[in-house]
């Protein structure tokens, strides 16, 4: 059985997302506080390498995995 990718897109004019934001605007976790937490912990992956830069800027393309829900970043349509 595969896991589903959600995506989500950046806004026009976005060239990137910082890693927090994306696990708040993706509901993976509760709040802001709670994500800087998880991610520091090193339970957060991007393109499958832990990350531990709660300001990490990922962009296009770019996968973020956390809890066993995965989201990838794409373009502004």
């Amino acid at each position: 059985m595969t896991a589903q990718i959600e995506t989500l897109a950046l806004l026009p004019g976005e060239e990137y997302i910082e890693l927090y934001k994306i696990l708040k605007v993706q509901s993976m976790i509760g709040g802001g506080g709670e994500a800087k937490f998880v991610i520091g912990e090193g339970m957060v992956t991007v393109d499958g390498e832990v990350e531990t830069r709660k300001r990490k800027k990922v962009r296009a393309g770019e996968v973020v995995a956390f809890n066993g829900e995965s989201v990838q970043i794409v373009a502004a349509p």
